[in-house]
């Protein structure tokens, strides 16, 4: 995965204007369902994760611009990555916060001065840059069949699939009219399912009175910078950790994610600048930046657009509304956490069906991983947690294990073919 796709040239990436100049390829690719993509992508990411990096602030005794200072450089680091890489490689790489180092740093944080947490934040971003560009990561990545890897996906999506019918129980009139808006849409309009799917779950939750969405006090976040110091304590008690679960947990299925929706990752590029902007952000209380896998589903899938080199541009979208929340900081999130639980959760649902679906029919498309796939998958859907590493990673070992037992020998990944129009 080493290899990126074939790169435009120049000239690919733009087209005349009718004034003569060049126009950029983005405004030929923009769409609606892919900047549609982009923000569901961004209302998951801060309806959900973001509570458990609040709970760390609070279990590490951090003041309101501290906690506000942190939201803005996460906030930020993932914004600038969705768009630069994004950009750069034309696929929709979209990266988000490490949930599980956020939350290992729950039970951690508290037993160190802030100024050493900073610290361990700094040389964990450092490492996992030097992972990734030293080409480490992707070597080990290569090992595991891409069966395995599909399986992996659809065992991360599983519960958000079911998580639409989970919520029919709390809020039937909320996620059945998500889930009927989406049909209609998909036979109708495909393109536009997403967000006929959204627009009939914000009316019902309003007609419902479920909406609590509150505005108190609108303003720009004030960064705050903390001077790192070090310590070998923090060192080994935050910054290994942080980095393997970044690692195992994020990074790692970032990838898969990508490439089981047929796309060639360079990750080397990819995990590289992610740990740079760790790092560099790590003095504002950033903890660490990674490529995203369940958001990035949203993005990568068909839903975003039928034509999988058009997609980046949910990845750009996704980007600028980073870039947009993280300015405004508590405000926005505050937005974000006044949406229903069950309206997120059904939208993200009907949103990832076809990443699902694809990741399903890449798992069992080849009888000799068949079994492996299904390992990986089961693994992957339980939800179990070893050593406090999540059970994507855990997908991915369990799998590849099955695939030598049963094969005897490593398959790599190899070349993925090109995305062609039409299909993921």
């Amino acid at each position: 995965m080493t290899a990126g796709p074939a790169v435009p040239t120049a000239e690919e990436h733009t087209e005349r204007s009718p004034s003569g100049g060049p126009r950029p390829r983005l405004l030929r690719d923009l769409s609606l369902s892919a900047v549609l993509a982009g923000v569901v992508a961004v209302v998951v990411s801060y309806s959900g994760p973001l509570v458990i990096v609040l709970s760390a602030a609070r279990a590490g005794h951090l003041d309101p611009a501290q906690t506000g200072s942190w939201i803005w450089a996460i906030s930020i680091g993932s914004g600038l990555t969705c768009i630069g890489l994004s950009l750069l490689t034309r696929m929709p790489v979209v990266t988000a916060w490490s949930t599980p180092g956020a939350a290992l740093l729950v039970t951690s944080i508290g037993s160190y001065a802030y100024g050493e947490v900073i610290g361990a934040f700094v040389v964990s971003g450092a490492v996992i840059a030097l992972i990734g560009v030293t080409g480490v990561f992707g070597r080990l990545m290569r090992l595991v069949p891409g069966a395995v890897v599909s399986a992996m996906l659809a065992g991360i999506l599983f519960s958000f699939g079911t998580g639409v019918f989970t919520s029919l129980e709390h809020t039937p009139v909320i996620a059945g009219s998500v889930l009927l808006a989406y049909l209609l849409g998909k036979r109708w309009l495909p393109r536009y399912a997403v967000l006929l799917a959204l627009a009939a779950g914000v009316l019902c939750s309003a007609a419902t009175s479920k909406l609590h969405i509150r505005l108190d006090h609108v303003g720009l976040v004030q960064p705050v910078f903390t001077t790192p110091s070090f310590s070998v304590a923090a060192l080994i008690g935050i910054a290994v950790p942080l980095t393997l679960a970044t690692l195992a947990s994020q990074n790692a299925p970032g990838v898969g994610v990508l490439a089981a929706s047929g796309y060639r990752p360079d990750d080397r590029l990819l995990v590289g600048s992610t740990g740079l902007v760790s790092a560099v952000l790590a003095p504002f209380g950033s903890h660490a930046v990674n490529l995203a896998a369940i958001t990035a589903a949203i993005c990568t899938g068909p839903e975003a657009h039928r034509d999988p080199r058009r997609r980046y541009v949910a990845g750009v979208a996704c980007g600028l509304v980073y870039l947009v929340v993280g300015a405004f900081g508590s405000t926005l999130v505050a937005f974000f956490a006044g949406l229903p639980k069950e309206l997120v959760a059904a939208v993200a649902g009907v949103a990832l069906l076809g990443a699902l679906s694809g990741g399903l029919t890449g798992a069992v498309r080849e009888g000799k991983d068949r079994e492996a796939a299904v390992i990986s998958f089961l693994t992957t859907a339980s939800g179990v947690s070893l050593f406090g590493i999540g059970s994507a990673f855990w997908g991915l070992v369990f799998g590849v294990a099955a695939h030598l037992v049963l094969n005897g020998r490593f398959r790599s990944l190899g070349p993925r073919r090109r995305p062609e129009a039409g299909g993921a």
